[in-house]
């Protein structure tokens, strides 16, 4: 089905919302599985909400989830120009096609009197639609108005009395009254174009095929169905995607948590783990498989896998699956993660072999990239103060005499590995008599300053003797006083 076309066409209005990010994977991995295209349009119509750097943020968090698109801004395509604010020439002249053939007409309202109506309407608990008084001027009515310069909108004439039917590919069969549709703005005052009107032509003009979007586009649908009637041009497939839901079942929203992907990924989500995760998020793959790479996706993705019930998003679930991805990482890709981090923080100077013990030793107890400095930090630096938590439950008056112990033992080693430092331990222990874990804690504060971390024997030939007999001394000297 290389005709297969669809589109991502969000607004800059701020940063990319998850909902949104599954909504251009679903139409990624939709083109990508059935040979087709995937294009990208910025629908930037909406002035009053546009953000300036919002679509440059747009295109690096696209390119960050691996989602390349085959057409849009600085790709390019024979269906351009792929931004709406560059269109407008193209929406004007539908919008007076429709005036043509009666199915839109001028409207003179000011927001004041609109306003007034909707109080109205609410008062009498009647539906809050457009009155259509406009119908009721004249031609000659019409004409005075436009000569004396008075601002006006176009909106659409519903046909009335009559059912509106959206074939969808999730929802099945869907039916609209006419009459409870409003006669949506067209085009506005100042010459943008709604939403509406600016959609179905580009969908069409664009040879939009199939539109994927959030179901809260449902209710706008019937009247795009109508639009594209009035113009005479075949309805594109439909295809609805269930609510992202809180953990409570309600709409996920930034007043309950994070919601941008900005937030995920400032936060070390990997970009794998998110589309994996989002991906979830609706489509079930039929399987007991949670853990995808994007080309996995692509190869078992389906519409007709896509649920219609709200999904909730789990952020425990997306922790547990972003340690999943990042233990699937190379030694060197988890290296090239570690080694700005510990740039910014002034740590420099390792080598790739001693960052990849690290990594090695560290991999099973990090949930992101983060987590390789945070909770790894004596690999880098001396221990700046000693968990006091720690102190009080594991170091003992005698601990100093057994740290001397070890300490002289382990000076004497003609290598430092984790073997002869586990022997090392265990001997002194023997020697003391008592068991080996009144001495491996305390040494675990000494060398790292915390009592949890990888295996000790290992972390501490990684470490090297200089740094741990150093370690140990600098400890002896400040817990001994």
């Amino acid at each position: 089905m290389s005709s297969v076309r669809v589109r991502f066409a969000p607004s800059p209005t701020g940063f990319l919302h998850v909902g949104g990010l599954r909504t251009a994977l679903y139409n990624y991995l939709f083109a990508r599985r059935q040979g087709g295209k995937f294009l990208l349009r910025i629908e930037d119509t909406d002035r009053s909400r546009f953000i300036p750097g919002a679509v440059e943020n747009l295109l690096a968090t696209l390119a960050w989830a691996g989602l390349d698109y085959d057409e849009g801004p600085g790709v390019g395509g024979d269906r351009g120009p792929y931004v709406q604010s560059e269109r407008l020439e193209l929406y004007r002249r539908q919008a007076e096609f429709l005036l043509e053939r009666g199915h839109a007409y001028p409207a003179f309202e000011t927001p004041q009197e609109l306003e007034e109506l909707r109080r109205q309407q609410d008062r009498m608990g009647a539906p809050l639609v457009y009155d259509r008084r406009a119908l009721r001027l004249s031609p000659e009515e019409i004409a005075q108005k436009r000569d004396k310069g008075i601002p006006s909108v176009i909106r659409m004439k519903v046909p009335r009395g009559r059912p509106v039917i959206v074939e969808d590919l999730i929802r099945g069969r869907v039916e609209f009254d006419a009459d409870q549709i409003d006669d949506q703005v067209l085009l506005k005052s100042d010459g943008f174009p709604t939403y509406h009107l600016a959609n179905v032509v580009d969908d069409h003009l664009m040879g939009v095929t199939h539109i994927i979007r959030g179901e809260e586009w449902l209710p706008s649908t019937p009247k795009h169905v109508i639009l594209y009637e009035f113009f005479g041009w075949e309805v594109p497939q439909f295809a609805h995607l269930p609510l992202l839901l809180n953990p409570d079942r309600s709409k996920l929203s930034k007043r309950q948590g994070d919601v941008g992907v900005e937030d995920y990924r400032a936060k070390g989500i990997l970009p794998e783990a998110l589309v994996n995760f989002v991906a979830l998020l609706g489509w079930n793959p039929g399987t007991e498989q949670e853990l995808f790479s994007l080309e996995e996706l692509v190869q078992q993705f389906s519409i007709e896998r896509v649920g219609k019930s709200g999904a909730v998003f789990n952020i425990e679930k997306l922790r547990w699956m972003n340690a999943q991805h990042l233990r699937r990482k190379t030694d060197a890709e988890l290296v090239s993660l570690l080694r700005p981090q510990l740039s910014a923080a002034g740590l420099n100077g390792f080598s790739d072999a001693y960052l990849t013990a690290v990594v090695n030793l560290m991999r099973e107890r990090a949930e992101a990239p983060e987590d390789f400095l945070l909770k790894g930090r004596y690999f880098f630096e001396d221990p700046q103060a000693y968990d006091p938590e720690a102190l009080a439950k594991r170091w003992t008056a005698e601990s100093p005499d057994h740290l001397r112990t070890v300490r002289n033992s382990l000076a004497s080693l003609q290598g430092f590995t984790k073997g002869l430092i586990e022997t090392v331990v265990r001997d002194a222990a023997a020697r003391h008599g008592i068991g080996a874990a009144k001495i491996i804690h305390p040494l675990r504060l000494a060398v790292t300053g915390v009592s949890l971390g990888p295996g000790l024997f290992e972390l501490m030939e990684v470490l090297g003797m200089a740094t741990c007999l150093s370690r140990i001394d600098r400890a002896l000297e400040i817990l001994s006083r």
